[in-house]
This record gives structure tokens, C-alpha cells and sequence, in this order.
């Protein structure tokens, strides 16, 4: 394990981020990103700083364009991005404008001499049948992120293809957003990324079986589950995208400022 010690903490992105659905909102937001904070307040001391800039429904560009400046004046020693995939699910979407934003937020956090994390996406398709279609278009995202973090000397936490990310227990309802044992492996998996003194592969492993009685629901079963995930989370979503709205609209950083953490 390394003894490097963090101080700066800086989270970058959504909201994954954020931590939407670890939580309420009446009692705050946790997230993986605040999970990862209180591991490494707790490996560096009273010095140890965090700062969380994720803004939900912001794409890559309002990411890059609200987030890297402010997230560089912190002077962070560490820095996560997680970005791209409120745009990959939208229709139309221009990847290579995409790639290019997380691209130049990567290089921007690297050049400031920060340990800087980033991610691939998952298989969306194998959490929703309904957007088995966005695929191909995050499996070349994602080969385009191994190559920036080649590139900049950025930590990656790959994640593409494993398993343990289908199992329905990973996901909130909406399958948008990681549970809370969602963001527990995924703090788990940068603390592992990073080498943090007591992290492991376990992240990854699979969660126990699911009993018989879910696994072997009848296509009927199935197919009703879809047309009341579609009316009661898709719907809505599209009729965002059709006015132009944003769950984000109005909001701003939860932690803007490098506060000890509690």
C-alpha cells in the first residue's frame, strides 16, 4: 500500500458525484465521493480537506466549463472526474465534443501536478434492456477514456464489463443512479485505484445470490417491471429533455469550499 497521504480532496462531475440516492434530500446526499473522503480524512488527519463541486444533470460541457476552474483555485492534491454519461443517453449526442471536454479537464488537473481519477462508464445496456441501444456508443467512450488516462497519467477505475454492475441491487430504481451499496463500491473502487492502506479487489466481487423468485420471474413479470420503470422514470426524463430543462436548473455545489470533513 502506498503512504501517500491526500490533504485536498476535489470531487468533479454529476450526480454520481453528487451522491444522488445515497440519502434524501431532506437529510443530504452521502455518495461514493463522500465515502472516499471520510476514508481518507480518517488515513490523514485533521489536516485532510474536501471539497465536492458535482452539480446533477449537468452534461460534460457545464462540467468543464463550471467546475475545472473552480476545482484548479482549490489547488487540490486529488481530484476525481466523472463525466459523460447525461450526454451518451441523450439522442443525437456528440461524443467527440464529450471526449473532448473530460479530455481537456483531465489534462487542465494533470498539468496542476494533482493525482487526478477518472472513469469508464457502465454497460447501460445490461442495467436497462430499454437502453441496450446506447451501447456502442459507451463502449467507444470508454476506449477513448482509456486512452486519455494513458495519455495524462491519470488513475482509472475500469469497470466496463464486470459483473456485480448488473445485479439489480447496485442500482437506485431508476437505474440512472448507483444505490447505496452502489456507492460504497464505487468509493471502494478508487480507494483500491489509489492503493488506500486497507482497500482490495473486493469491490468488485459479486453480491450474494439474489433469491430464486426474482431471478426466475416470468417474461410477463419482466415486461410489466419495464413499462413501470419507462412511465415512471423515462417519461419524466424525456419530458425534461422536450422543455429543455434540467434537474440541475437552480443548483449549485453542496461542498464548494475545502472543508474538513464531517
Amino acid at each position: 500500500m502506498k503512504s501517500v497521504s491526500y490533504l485536498r480532496y476535489v470531487a468533479v462531475g454529476d450526480s454520481q458525484t453528487e451522491g444522488l440516492m445515497d440519502g434524501d434530500e431532506a437529510s443530504g446526499y452521502r455518495g461514493w465521493a463522500d465515502r472516499l473522503a471520510g476514508k481518507l480524512a480518517a488515513d490523514a488527519g485533521p489536516d485532510f480537506r474536501y471539497a465536492n463541486l458535482a452539480v446533477r444533470g449537468h452534461l460534460a460541457a457545464a462540467i468543464r466549463a463550471g467546475q475545472t476552474e473552480a476545482a484548479l483555485a482549490l489547488k487540490p492534491d486529488l481530484v476525481t472526474v466523472l463525466a459523460g454519461m447525461n450526454d451518451l443517453i441523450r439522442p443525437g449526442c456528440d461524443a467527440d465534443a464529450v471526449a473532448a471536454d473530460l479530455d481537456a479537464m483531465l489534462a487542465a488537473f494533470a498539468a496542476s501536478g494533482a493525482t487526478v481519477v477518472t472513469f469508464t462508464l457502465p454497460d447501460v445496456g445490461a442495467i436497462s434492456p430499454l437502453a441496450v441501444r446506447f451501447r456502442p456508443r459507451v463502449m467507444a467512450f470508454n476506449d477513448r477514456v482509456r486512452a486519455m488516462a494513458g495519455r495524462h497519467g491519470t488513475v482509472l477505475v475500469d469497470t466496463w464489463g464486470l459483473p456485480f454492475l448488473t445485479d439489480p441491487r447496485i442500482w437506485n430504481a431508476d437505474r440512472l443512479h448507483a444505490s447505496p451499496v452502489g456507492h460504497a463500491r464505487i468509493a471502494a473502487a478508487v480507494a483500491d485505484a489509489l492503493d488506500l492502506p486497507g482497500s482490495d479487489g473486493s469491490w468488485a466481487d459479486p453480491l450474494p445470490p439474489l433469491p430464486v423468485r426474482i431471478t426466475s420471474a416470468p417474461a410477463w413479470r419482466r415486461a410489466g417491471a419495464e413499462v413501470m420503470w419507462a412511465g415512471t422514470f423515462l417519461g419524466p426524463w424525456v419530458w425534461r429533455r422536450i422543455r429543455g430543462r434540467s434537474s440541475g436548473d437552480g443548483r449549485t455545489a453542496k461542498r464548494p469550499e475545502l472543508l474538513p470533513f464531517s
